[in-house]
């Protein structure tokens, strides 16, 4: 039976915005509805926390006051279209990048369904659970619930849609014992902080003076997919909040939008020419 340890709270309105080249609507529609059925059906009754997503048809704008999550190509095109840290109205943003998973054999769908999962649970990226090792040292452990299980194959399918595995609240809990309760969707993890395979954690040591690091599965330094590139709540957590940029007016964007497509048409004419 899924825990309930937080107190329900108001319906999020999420904006789902896609300016990649490499999705087609008919890609978005259907994940879209998995993702509303992964939030209502399995996210709420545990966090408490449930959204309504909508999809933003093109040259449409987002509904006031909604959180946004954009579809987008890699990190590069989110620079040039203007999606920055916060939506224009300087709410929570999530961000996947459908080419850069497309390009190293990863699935989009759980990608997105991550950066969903992890703006509901933590939306200003500043939550952490404190683990005291003695009276003058500890770790803070950042609050992300998709981390330690986020490897494709640890993904369940809903309607046919690959869907990422979250942790449970008693995943932060570190009085927990092993196999005492569920900490995980799928029920892979048996104790508190366990990272399954492909799976990692930012944890901070407050006294090492040494910032943000991330923990892995493995015990060895963090690839080079776990470092966070621009633009992803990993690379965000490691930036002072009064550096985060709003996004640009949606108008601008889908401008920006237009050029940029142009110019990958542009390159694609003189590449068949060459």
């Amino acid at each position: 039976m899924p825990q309930t340890t937080h107190v329900q709270t108001p319906t999020i309105q999420i904006s789902v915005i896609n300016e990649s080249t490499v999705l087609a609507d008919a890609d978005v529609t259907p994940t879209v509805a998995a993702l509303q059925k992964q939030v209502t059906n399995d996210f709420r009754p545990v966090w408490g926390t449930d959204a309504e997503l909508t999809i933003v048809p093109k040259g449409s704008q987002p509904a006031s006051g909604s959180w946004w999550l954009v579809l987008l190509d890699d990190s590069d095109q989110a620079n040039a279209l203007g999606y920055h840290d916060l939506t224009t109205d300087g709410l929570p943003m999530g961000k996947v990048f459908a080419a850069s998973d497309l390009k190293a054999g990863t699935s989009w769908t759980v990608t997105a369904s991550h950066e969903l999962l992890e703006m509901l649970g933590d939306p200003n990226i500043n939550l952490t659970v404190f683990v005291q090792n003695s009276n003058t040292a500890g770790i803070l452990y950042a609050y992300e619930v998709c981390d330690a299980c986020e490897d494709d194959s640890l993904g369940y399918q809903i309607d046919n849609i690959l869907v990422s595995d979250f942790v449970y609240p008693s995943w932060f809990e570190s009085f927990r014992t092993e196999g005492s309760t569920q900490f995980d969707r799928m029920n892979k993890i048996q104790t508190p902080f366990q990272l399954l395979t492909g799976g990692y954690i930012g944890i901070f040591n407050v006294t090492a003076g040494s910032g943000w690091q991330q923990s892995t599965a493995e015990k060895r330094p963090t690839s080079l997919l776990n470092r966070g590139v621009v633009g992803t709540r990993r690379e965000r957590r490691n930036i002072p909040h009064d550096l985060w940029v709003n996004s640009l007016p949606q108008r601008k964007i889908v401008g920006n939008a237009q050029k940029y497509r142009q110019q990958l048409q542009t390159i694609q004419r003189r590449r068949e020419a060459a």
